[in-house]
């Protein structure tokens, strides 16, 4: 190869470097962008419940003593008025004792006064009126003595005596019989010491009576926490029981997402342990507080009837609510929105290989994705991530941009962000 040849090659190859050179150095900058389509939009919340009854209670006792049988099992059915905890009560049943002798000394002491003390109470009227009587007829004879001189003054004085002393006594007599007569002092003490001791014996009886724990309605045991030999104190739970009614799902899920819970959502429901067994719940009711140190509100759903037999007490089950869902909807990823306040959104667009801000207006929206209800039209290209400025030259790149993740199905994860608060 000729000098010259070799020169012209070289010369045309470092043309052909430069002109690469300046058209890469003045060629638009690559920017990930994706298009706007229409496309089915669900959101739900999924977090997790677990079973309860409508109603569980604690049954404890309101004596303490020592526990002499437990004729129940955990995961027994009982039913209203079965004993579930017996506690010894020697000493309760001489209590018992104790009182009904009281009361019928109450009410011997009641008769005796009704029957003999009344007629020895009128014997007594009938003699201190019977001594007034002589003792006035004496009087009235001396004082005829003492007008004819037989007898001095001196006597006189003693016979007015002896009558007033006779008219005391049958004006004690009469207290006496106004006592014991209906209603006198005497038999109302004793009516009052009666009812004392009748009530003192229904006291010691109902204290027998709390000797015996037995079951406040239909339920079934949950929990036994209590052994025979064992000494239990009032406000000591013994059994806890889960009264009969129909199951139901409690959860804890966070306020943030309380605006998207409304009674009568449909809800599906897994168990870990059986995941082949999914069935639906709806929204029963949701709590009209928010736990103020967890964050949380309680939702309780409705189970379907019948319930699924593989249900247990506490059992813990993952929960999917569809909160809305759009049928077709125009649908970016969430990430494509620049700036957001009260009038609407700000998105970047690749118009004629250059970026351009536009205000949407935007509506339902997931964690992945939102409705764009005006501003945009399906195709056009929104610029997502890293970008030349509003103005600039772009070349939109929509190979690179990941999935938007706006299809059927998209989920907020409710249960994410109530892991700690759930004790998980």
């Amino acid at each position: 190869m000729s000098r010259r040849l070799l020169i012209s090659i070289s010369a045309l190859a470092a043309v052909l470097v430069a002109v690469f050179a300046a058209w890469w150095m003045t060629r638009a900058p690559s920017a990930p962008a994706v298009a706007a389509r229409m496309a089915p939009l669900v959101r739900t919340l999924q977090f997790s419940a677990r079973v309860a009854t409508a109603s569980r209670v604690d049954v404890g006792s309101t004596l303490t003593g020592r526990v002499v049988q437990v004729p129940v099992a955990e995961g027994a059915q009982v039913k209203a008025g079965d004993v579930l905890v017996r506690l010894e009560n020697a000493e309760l049943r001489a209590a018992v004792a104790q009182t009904q002798a009281t009361e019928q000394q109450a009410l011997a002491r009641l008769a005796g006064l009704r029957s003999t003390g009344r007629g020895a109470a009128q014997a007594g009227v009938s003699q201190a009126e019977s001594v007034l009587v002589a003792a006035q007829a004496d009087l009235k004879r001396t004082l005829d003595l003492v007008a004819q001189g037989f007898v001095s003054q001196a006597r006189v004085d003693e016979a007015r005596r002896v009558v007033e002393v006779a008219q005391a006594q049958r004006e004690a007599a009469r207290a006496q019989n106004a006592a014991l007569a209906e209603p006198g002092s005497e038999v109302a003490q004793a009516q009052a010491q009666v009812a004392l001791a009748v009530a003192a014996r229904a006291a010691a009886q109902a204290r027998l009576g709390e000797a015996v724990l037995t079951a406040p309605a239909d339920a079934r045991v949950l929990a036994r926490l209590v052994e025979p030999g064992q000494i239990v104190q009032p406000g000591r739970a013994l059994l806890t029981l889960a009264l009969a009614g129909p199951l139901q799902l409690v959860a804890q899920v966070d306020e943030r997402y309380l605006g998207q819970l409304q009674p009568g959502q449909l809800a599906g429901v897994l168990a870990d342990a059986y995941p082949t067994q999914r069935f639906t719940a709806r929204v029963l009711t949701i709590a009209p507080l928010v736990d103020a140190q967890r964050g949380s509100i309680e939702v309780k759903f409705a189970l379907p009837q019948p319930v699924p037999a593989f249900l247990r007490e506490d059992m813990t089950l993952s929960v999917e609510v569809e909160t809305a869902r759009r049928d077709q909807a125009l649908v970016l990823p969430a990430s494509a929105l620049r700036s957001e306040d009260s009038t609407g959104a700000v998105v970047w667009l690749a118009l004629e290989g250059r970026v351009e801000a536009r205000k949407v207006r935007v509506g339902l929206r997931t964690l992945d994705a939102v409705e764009i209800l005006e501003g945009l039209s399906a195709g056009d290209l929104v610029l997502v991530g890293a970008a030349p400025s509003p103005g600039a030259r772009v070349r939109a790149d929509s190979s690179a941009t990941p999935s938007t993740g706006t299809a059927k199905g998209t989920k907020d994860d409710a249960g994410a962000a109530m892991t700690n608060a759930m004790g998980r």
